[in-house]
Formats: structure tokens, sequence, C-alpha cells
């Protein structure tokens, strides 16, 4: 295994990090446009969310393809050709002439970004030492969370002035020139090439998730994971348009208050290390629960928007410290097929955003974004309470004589 700290090995994460902007760009872009595209197509913000759940389901199916097609080939090359893949989609979404047309090429983009994250995640499992892993993903979901804000941000700009076409051209230029770099590296980069393990199994993909599957702890991750993507992203995509609607601010202002969502996920960067150490697993889960509770009851009670800034800034805070813990942990689950493995966590965690982003579009003619946000509130907390609990049986008995 390589040490994090060896100069092609930090470029090389570097880039993978790039490329992740543009995934989790992609994954929020439409948040902001979903008013717009309302007025634009003659539609519900219903019918139009599913511009947003569209790339969340394909890219949550995908991932059963992608992650066995790394282990086999080659992950670093593999998250090359689908950032350069991804450009087809983002430019079909800015040229669609209605809304069935915009879905479908939001699939094409959720299927072709799904390599992207999960299998560079694996192979820094496949790089990195266990006491190391957790904060070298901290540092490449740099670039996820950036991805987050930008594309939230982005979004609302592009809506606000050239119109939301725009948006999808600009993230298909960067997702052309990322992809092309990303190849370079490569095939010039000693540390991306691929070795496959000794001992990795040779069987069919399905074979090799059934094998993650069979694994107890495995399924643990994967249901948490699911229920995690399902409660906070989906209260979070329409947070942006509750702003827009209750308090009257314009789809820019609504997007770039997002973006404290990304500042509290880069809070944990910074001092991802220092919390590791001073909380431990167990720690960072619980805490990160409680934060998340704690801040979609504020954004739902908050009397002015000024309370969105900090509200959205403890969910990404609470969210990367529950999140990156599940990650590291999913990067264990099987290390034999890890690709595959870590392919499955994407995949359960994307197909619960996309549930999640269905259901709360529903209970919103209901109980309203506020009573969105309060479910969040509450049952986000008994999540992590409980997976902290299971962590902790977990670690107890993995150091067992």
């Amino acid at each position: 295994m390589s040490h994090a700290s060896d100069p092609q090995h930090w470029r090389a994460v570097a880039l993978l990090s790039v490329a992740a902007f543009a995934s989790g760009a992609s994954a929020r872009l439409c948040d902001p446009m979903l008013p717009d595209l309302a007025r634009t197509f003659g539609t519900t913000a219903t019918a139009t969310a599913q511009v947003v759940s569209a790339f969340a389901v394909a890219y949550g199916v995908l991932q059963g393809f992608f992650g066995p097609l790394g282990d086999r080939i080659g992950k670093y090359r593999l998250v090359a050709l689908t950032t350069l893949a991804c450009t087809v989609g983002t430019l079909g979404s800015a040229f669609a002439t209605s809304l069935s047309m915009l879905i479908l090429f939001r699939l094409v983009l959720g299927a072709s970004a799904a390599g992207i994250i999960p299998l560079s995640m694996a192979w820094i499992g496949d790089t990195v030492p266990y006491e190391q892993r957790q904060a070298t993903l901290a540092r490449f979901l740099g670039g996820q969370i950036l991805g987050v804000i930008g594309g939230q941000f982005i979004g609302g700009v592009f809506t606000d002035t050239l119109g939301w076409r725009w948006a999808f051209g600009f993230i298909a230029l960067v997702y052309l020139l990322v992809g092309l770099t990303v190849l370079a590296e490569s095939r010039s980069n000693v540390t991306t090439h691929h070795r496959p393990a000794s001992d990795a199994p040779r069987a069919g993909i399905v074979t090799q998730i059934r094998s993650v599957l069979g694994i107890g702890w495995a399924r643990v991750i994967l249901s948490v994971v699911a229920l995690e993507g399902l409660l906070v992203f989906g209260a979070l995509a329409f947070a942006p348009s509750y702003l827009h609607e209750r308090f009257g601010l314009s789809l820019t202002a609504s997007g770039g208050l997002m973006a404290f969502f990304g500042l509290g996920g880069l809070s944990y960067i910074g001092f991802a290390r220092h919390f590791v150490r001073r909380f431990g697993e167990v720690g960072l889960a619980r805490i990160g629960g409680s934060l998340l509770g704690a801040a979609w009851l504020l954004l739902a009670v908050a009397p002015s928007w000024i309370w969105a800034a900090p509200a959205c800034y403890f969910v990404g805070l609470g969210f990367y410290m529950l999140h990156n813990t599940l990650q590291t942990n999913a990067t264990q689950m099987a290390p034999q097929v890890r690709g595959t493995a870590v392919s499955l966590f994407a995949s359960a965690f994307f197909l619960g955003q996309s549930l999640g982003v269905v259901l709360a579009a529903v209970l919103l003619a209901g109980i309203g974004a506020n009573g969105v946000f309060g479910l969040a509130a509450l049952l986000l907390p008994a999540l992590a309470l409980g997976f902290g609990h299971l962590l902790r049986a977990h670690h107890r008995l993995r150091t067992a004589p």
C-alpha cells in the first residue's frame, strides 16, 4: 500500500477529488432550478423533482455494474472513462425540449457518474492503510463537498441569469476537461496502475455481490447509509425551494445559502484528524446525528431566512461526521472485492436519496416543508445513536481474543 503523503499518490487523490466535484455538482445542480423548471414545462414541483430522483436512481442502480468491473480492469482508469462519458448526459440535459427528455438525460448522466465517487473511494481503500484511510477519504471528500456547494450555486446563478440550460453546458465542459486529465494521470502515474489482488475471487458479478451481502456487518452499513441518504437528502432537495417560496429569496440567494452545507463539510475535513483522535468512530457518528437533528429542527421553526445559514452549516458538519464514518467502514467490509463493496454502499446511499426525494415530495403536499424538516430532525439522531451502538459492538468483536 502507498503512504498517503507520497507526492504521486497525493496528486492522484487530488485529481479524483476534482472528478468528485463534477459528480457532486451534477447531483445537486437541479435543486434550485425546480421552480423555474416547473414554469418552463408547465407542471408542478412534485413532477419536476423527478429530475433530481432520476439521477439518483440511475446512479444507484449502476453501482452493481461499475464496482465489479473496476475490480477487474482497474478502478482509476474506469473513473476517467466514466467522467468523460458524463458529457453526453449533461449536454443532452442542456438541449432537452421537454420534461420527459430532461429526465431521460438525467438518467443517462446518473448512470455515467455512477463510477466516479465509489470507485475513487475503493481505489483509496486499496492504496492507503486503514489507520490513515479516514483522514485521506475526508480530504478526497473536499471535492464532492465543493461540488455540492458549486452545483446548487451554479444552478441558481445560471437559472437567474442566462437560463438553466447554460448550467448544464458549463458542467459538461468541466466533465470533459477533468476526464481528459484523469485519463492522462491513469497512464502516467504508476500508483494508479491496476494491481489485482492475488487472492481476489474470479467469480461473476452476481457472486461478488452475494459475497458482500453475505457479511452481516456489510448489511448493517448498507442499511444505515440508505436511511441516512433518505432522511438527509430528501429534505435537502426542497430546502432551496422552501427558502425561495417562504421568504421570497431569489434562486441565487437560496442556492447560496445551501453553500453553508458545504462549509460545514469543509469544517469537518479541516479538523478530521483531530475529530477522529478525539471522538473515535462511535463518537463521530453520535455527535453527527445530534447535530443533524438540531439543525433540521432549527430550519423547520426558523422565523427568518437568516437562520438558514447556521442550520445548513450544521447539517453539513453533522452529515459528514456520520457519513465519513460510514464510508471508512464501507472500505473494509469486503477487502477482496472492495470495488464491489463500496459500489454497493454508494448504490444504497443514492437509492435512499432517490426514495427520500420521492417521499418528501409526497409529504410536502400534506405536512409542508416544515413537517418534512421536523421528521428529519426526529429520525436522524435516532438512526445515528443506533448505528453508534452497533459500531461499538462491532469494534468489541474485532478486538476480542
